[in-house]
């Protein structure tokens, strides 16, 4: 994309208020940056009549099983006030009485085999503009295994609107890290934690780290770093070329503030623009062809469930986000970081850097994969995470070699 095209794309976003029309494809851009987009990006012209893809995706909205799972419902409460929504999936005890005994038939049950006792908590936390339900497939796997909490960050899923930032106060990562120590001191007040994140979700730790580290290093047993960053976020291009992510970056503050500032025309026009808005998610994150649409379209309800004034309100915490020094105080635990090869918003280099400052660390690039690498390689991501359970000691190697799950998966 030549830099006069950049230029143009900004302009229209810069002029949203119009007309709905322009203000819903700004609007589009903008609000998939969760999945990586900036302004700027190309998409293919879609082939198929409009009429025909309103259908397929209400049909997918009617018949996906994704994110429907549900935890025992439980809510914590930030230093302002708002209020944190998770869900608890508790250990369920086999047929003898104690949790994990083998179940036939169950696939997971023969790969985990649960310890008695392991009062482990394993706490997930999920990307920009997604939620809890992002981690469908892992929590599928490992229900009723371990103790799992998945928690809705402030101002995304079903957490109250952040009360800071309603107020006109930037969101921040730091903030975020002390939410999660909320939601930890709440939900799993005592006992071993291991800690998973995704993007956003990553960077939320290393603040937790950073401000707490003796939290870390007491209770902390296991991490899971999956693409993200801890930091130069401002480096990446989104597969742009340069001039042209330069000719945003010079604008996108000044827009993004315009676009929050008129919501809802905004979200009229992300809603008319759909099919723009679905080949900018899938763009972005997926790094393969054939996802299967149900998963795409899983993809596109996260994203855009998130209002346009909360994509803006959180935009600035990432340029500033920069906590290399805290991951030092991850190197006594076993450590997990993945990321997919072909991601374009936390590329994997910025795993890599992650890697260099853990050594010790398990570092997997998984092959044709994008940022949303949970979803579309879902076995691989478990695999991985059912490995690192193991090596912390949640849970028993129970013949999980014999069932080829740690030996056959992409991206060992």
């Amino acid at each position: 994309m030549s830099d006069s095209s950049a230029r143009d794309v900004v302009a229209t976003a810069a002029t949203a208020a119009g007309g709905w029309r322009r203000a819903g494809i700004a609007g589009a851009a903008i609000g998939v940056l969760a999945a990586g987009a900036a302004a700027g990006v190309a998409v293919e012209r879609l082939t198929v009549g409009r009429g025909m893809r309103k259908k397929a995706r209400l049909a997918l909205d009617a018949t996906g099983p994704y994110g429907s799972l549900r935890g025992t419902p439980g809510r914590a409460v930030a230093e302002d006030g708002t209020e944190l929504y998770y869900e608890v999936d508790e250990v369920e005890a086999g047929p003898g009485g104690s949790a994990g005994d083998e179940v036939p038939g169950t696939r997971r049950r023969r790969l985990f085999g649960r310890k008695a006792p392991t009062p482990v908590t394993v706490v997930f936390s999920h990307g920009y503009c997604l939620g809890q339900d992002s981690w469908h497939f892992q929590r599928a796997a490992l229900r009723g295994l371990v103790r799992a909490v998945y928690w809705d960050q402030r101002s995304h899923g079903r957490s109250e609107r952040g009360r800071d930032q309603a107020n006109g106060v930037p969101g921040g990562i730091d903030q975020l890290g002390r939410d999660l120590k909320a939601v930890i001191d709440t939900a799993a007040p005592e006992g071993p934690l291991v800690l998973v994140g995704h993007s956003m979700g990553g960077m939320t730790m290393m603040a937790l780290a950073d401000q707490y580290p003796a939290l870390i290093r007491d209770r902390v047993v296991a991490v899971a770093l999956i693409g993200t960053s801890s930091g130069r976020l401002t480096e990446v291009s989104f597969g742009l070329p340069v001039a042209g992510v330069n000719a945003a970056r010079r604008v996108l503050p000044g827009v993004l503030k315009a676009l929050g500032s008129q919501a809802e025309l905004v979200e009229k026009g992300r809603r008319a623009t759909a099919d723009l808005f679905a080949g900018i998610v899938k763009r972005y994150s997926f790094g393969s062809r054939d996802v299967d649409p149900a998963v795409a379209r899983f993809a596109e309800r996260l994203i855009e469930s998130t209002p346009i004034d909360v994509v803006a309100e959180f935009y600035p915490a990432f340029t500033e986000h920069d906590k290399s020094a805290a991951l030092p105080a991850f190197r006594d635990v076993p450590v997990l970081i993945l990321a997919g090869e072909k991601d374009l918003v936390t590329p994997s280099p910025h795993s890599e850097a992650i890697a260099d400052v853990l050594p010790d660390a398990e570092l997997v690039i998984v092959p044709d994969a994008g940022h949303m690498v949970m979803l579309e390689h879902p076995e691989t991501v478990t695999d991985r995470l059912a490995d690192l359970l193991v090596r912390s000691g949640t849970v028993a190697a129970a013949n999980v070699d014999e069932h080829g799950s740690t030996a056959q998966q992409p991206g060992r």
